[in-house]
């Protein structure tokens, strides 16, 4: 019973971390573009030079 007490808050710390990072990919918009991802992965086209943010 004793290892309850180290893993109920270790479980609720990375449960946590997961959903701080996962907000925090909502907000700098990492999901805008779904479908545009689907589209180019099937492409047969190349871009070589990828346009730099």
């Amino acid at each position: 019973m004793n290892i309850l007490s180290y893993l109920i808050p270790i479980s609720l710390v990375l449960g946590g971390a997961g959903l701080a990072f996962f907000f925090y990919t909502l907000r700098t918009n990492q999901y805008d573009d779904p479908e545009g991802d689907a589209r180019r992965i099937l492409s047969d086209e190349y871009d070589d030079k990828p346009k730099q943010d």
